[in-house]
Parts: structure tokens; C-alpha cells; sequence
């Protein structure tokens, strides 16, 4: 969560930020703790409920993600947020779960998520108040990751909120973050259990997709998401220009899915979420599942758009090949990049996106993407319709994509291109006969 002048500031400063993305991403090192290789699939309260949270409706939650079949989709963690807590520590100095919201502890409620096959998770925050008001975990990472993890949780969400003046903390965002970090490790050590899986939730700030993966699972790459498409939109955008930041065991977090809420339309939804899934996003609903639309829960349900986030064999993102209606590396939050491919365990993954207020054709020539072979054919899988749609050569045409709507394709190579194509060279520029000669002059 985000106070308003935060967002402010951190939308002036995305806007400034292009040119840090084009100075590169220096080789990421990756934590590799043991513990979420893939993006973290589930649940968490705060986009639909805030701080209207108890016991009830966290186990009420669970099962519905049971019985809507969505925990066997992969959905497998149900997180709390904010505003779990009493406002005051104990007298030891420990967290205290709110004794009306939550009476029979949290031992309790863990262990009865846990025999439904579920991890939970929690939230902190790493300065001296939580974002809305409760205890922080400032000067006491030891205490609290000990608490959480005696608890019975296995995911914590760490908030940047009511951060300590400089002449106490002496440290920038990084450090902040650094003292969960090796108190989480410290744990593990001493106890031998797995550690907790880390999300931060610094808001993007101090470009953490370069150094978050030394610390964390997974990182927020900007400020709060709200249930409209300007909203998503300028996730989109932000994201594309750090996307080498994702990886096995850390990747960049575009936010809670926003899918069922707010004024999002059908394709709205479908683009968001296929956005956040081939982009490496973890997947976390947050939407009311006892009011769920058909619409919302096929959406969150796509098997084959959830496998590519869930790829064993390839952990990185889908990138832009082309950014569309704007020049290349343009940053329109508005209009962000529209043509995106990606390498998968099964072929070559592509995602356009028709950012323009009416249907679109959308057009690409199959070698802009990196990840495919010249020379070669690709049979198509459209993984919205889930159909086979034929053979791809040389390019391909998606006609009347709806505004604000998405294309997902998957490319599998299906042998070497018929012959007597012409031009010989499916990128014409600088193609040349053996002898010297260019095509047509070059």
C-alpha cells in the first residue's frame, strides 16, 4: 500500500526513468533460497477487502478456492494484509493477532489452511508502522520472522511504509530491506526449516529490480494498482523496460490482480492478466470469490496461459519486440509496448496487445522475435480460444483484436519453411547470394 504523495512522487519519477532502463541490467544474481522457484500462485485480501479481514472469511476463502477448482489450477497460497494485528506489542515485545478478527490465533488458522493443502501467508511492514497504522518491524526482523514462521506462515509481504528518519536507519531502500532479508536467513539457518518467501513491496523504488534478487522472491516494480485501465496499463509499461530483472527464484511483481474488480472490461481482464502471467508476475487473486463472475473465474482459470508462468524451463519474462503505435523504447503509459515474445518449455510465447480505444489488426513478421528460427514454419495455438489455428509463415495477421484486448499465442516449429519463398531473407535488409550479389540491390 501507498499513501497518494507517494504515488505522486513515484509516478513523476517512472515518467524520469527512462533513460536508467536503457543503460542495462547488469547479470542478476539470483537468492535461490530453496523456496519459490516459480511465481507464487494464490490469493491475497487486500484489493477486495482492505482491512475488512477476520478468521472466517480467510478459511470461507480458501474454500471457495477449492470449491471453484481454483487451487487445482495451482492457486496453493492464501495471504493476509494489513491490519491482521493489535495495535500495541505485547509486553515480550511480540506481534499480537487481533483478538476479535482473528480469536482462535493463528496456529489455528494456518494449520486448518494447511490440512486443505494451502500456504499462508503475512503481512509486515519494514518501518515503524505497518501502512495502516499497526506495528512495524523496525529493529525488531529477528523477533518477527521468528513470530511468523512459529506461526505456522511460510510468505511474508514487507511494506515500505512510515520509514525511519536517516539519522536513526543510516541506510537506503536496499538496507532497509536487507535487515528482513538476513533475519530470514538467519532463521532458516539456525532452524534448518525453509525460509520464508520474501516479497517486497518497496513500491519500485531505487531501481530494485537490479538488486532485489539478492534478497527476495519477488519485488513490486511499482505503486499501487487500482481496477482500471490506466492503471494497468502504466504497469505494463513501467514493467517493459526492466523485464531481464525476472528469473527463477525473483522476478518483478506488477501488483495484486485487479481481474473481476473496479470498471475493467472482459478483454481488459484478459489482457491484465495475461500480462501479468507472461511477464512472470506472481499471480495473486484479489478479487470476492463468493461473488465471483463466470467471466472473472475463466479468466483465472486458463490453464494454458497459467502454465507459461508456471514454466519449469524458462523463468524469464516475455520482452517487447516492437513497441507499435510508438517508436521502439518509448515509454507511453498510456500506450504501452504492443508486440511481445518470449522463449517456453513448448515454443515461443507472443502477447499483443491492442492498447488503442477500438479493434485493431495487428501485424508482425515472425523473425522480429529473437526466439524464433528463419527459414522454419510455426504451427499457431491461440491460448484464449484454445484452438490450433493452422501454420505460421514468415508472419503473422491477428484481425479485429478488441480495444484494450489481447492476443496470446504459442509457436511450435513445424519443419523448414515451403520453398521458393520470395524475398529469400525474411529480413530483407542486407541479404546477400553467395556470390556477393544483394537481393534486389539490398
Amino acid at each position: 500500500m501507498l499513501h497518494s504523495a507517494v504515488k505522486m512522487v513515484s509516478a513523476s519519477l517512472g515518467a524520469a526513468c527512462l533513460a536508467f532502463f536503457l543503460v542495462g541490467i547488469p547479470a542478476v544474481y539470483t537468492l535461490n533460497n530453496g523456496v519459490a522457484r516459480l511465481p507464487v500462485l494464490g490469493y491475497n485480501t487486500w484489493n477486495a477487502y482492505a482491512c475488512n479481514i477476520d478468521e472466517n472469511l480467510i478459511l470461507t476463502t480458501a474454500s471457495l478456492m477449492k470449491s471453484l477448482g481454483l487451487q487445482d489450477v495451482g492457486y496453493t497460497h492464501v495471504n493476509l494484509d494489513d491490519c491482521w494485528a493489535e495495535k500495541n506489542r505485547s509486553a515480550e515485545g511480540l506481534l499480537v493477532p487481533d483478538q476479535t478478527r482473528f480469536p482462535s490465533g493463528f496456529n489455528n488458522m494456518t494449520a486448518q489452511l494447511k490440512a486443505m493443502g494451502f500456504q499462508a501467508g503475512i503481512y509486515g511492514d519494514s518501518g515503524w508502522f505497518t501502512c495502516a497504522g499497526y506495528p512495524g518491524s523496525f529493529e525488531n526482523e529477528a523477533l518477527d520472522a521468528q513470530t511468523y514462521q512459529d506461526w505456522g506462515f511460510d510468505y511474508l509481504k514487507y511494506d515500505n511504509c512510515y520509514i525511519p528518519y536517516d539519522e536513526i536507519i543510516r541506510e537506503g531502500t536496499l538496507g532497509k530491506y536487507q535487515r528482513m532479508a538476513g533475519a530470514i536467513a538467519n532463521l532458516s539457518t539456525s532452524t534448518g526449516e525453509s525460509p520464508l518467501i520474501f516479497s517486497l513491496c518497496e513500491w519500485g523504488w531505487s531501481q530494485v529490480w537490479i538488486w532485489g534478487t539478492e534478497m527476495g522472491n519477488s519485488w513490486r516494480v511499482d505503486g499501487d494498482i487500482a481496477g482500471y485501465w490506466n492503471s494497468i496499463a502504466s504497469i505494463i509499461n513501467f514493467g517493459s523496460f526492466i523485464t531481464q530483472g525476472t528469473g527463477f527464484y525473483g522476478r518483478n511483481d506488477m501488483d495484486i490482480l485487479e481481474v473481476g474488480n473496479g470498471n475493467l472490461t472482459y478483454d481488459e481482464n484478459k489482457s491484465h492478466f495475461t500480462a501479468w502471467a507472461l511477464m512472470k508476475s506472481p499471480l495473486l487473486i484479489g478479487t470476492n470469490l463468493s461473488a465471483i463472475s463466470d467471466d472473472t473465474l475463466r479468466i483465472l482459470s486458463n490453464r494454458e496461459i497459467v502454465a507459461i508462468n508456471q514454466d519449469p524451463v524458462y523463468g524469464t519474462s516475455v520482452s517487447p519486440f516492437r513497441w507499435g503505435i510508438n517508436p521502439d523504447w518509448t515509454s507511453n503509459s498510456s500506450f504501452p509496448a504492443q508486440y511481445w515474445s518470449g522463449p517456453s518449455e513448448n515454443g515461443t510465447v507472443f502477447m499483443l496487445l491492442n492498447t488503442l480505444d477500438d479493434p485493431a489488426t495487428m501485424f508482425f513478421n515472425l523473425t522480429e522475435s529473437p526466439w524464433i528460427r528463419a527459414g522454419r514454419q510455426y504451427a499457431v495455438r491461440d491460448l484464449w480460444t484454445h484452438t490450433d489455428n493452422g501454420t505460421a509463415v514468415r508472419n503473422f495477421t491477428a484481425t479485429d483484436v478488441p480495444a484494450h484486448g489481447v492476443v496470446a499465442l504459442l509457436l511450435q516449429d513445424a519443419g523448414n519453411e515451403p520453398e521458393g519463398i520470395y524475398p529469400q531473407c525474411s529480413v530483407w535488409y542486407a541479404c546477400a547470394d553467395q556470390n556477393g550479389t544483394y537481393v534486389d540491390g539490398g
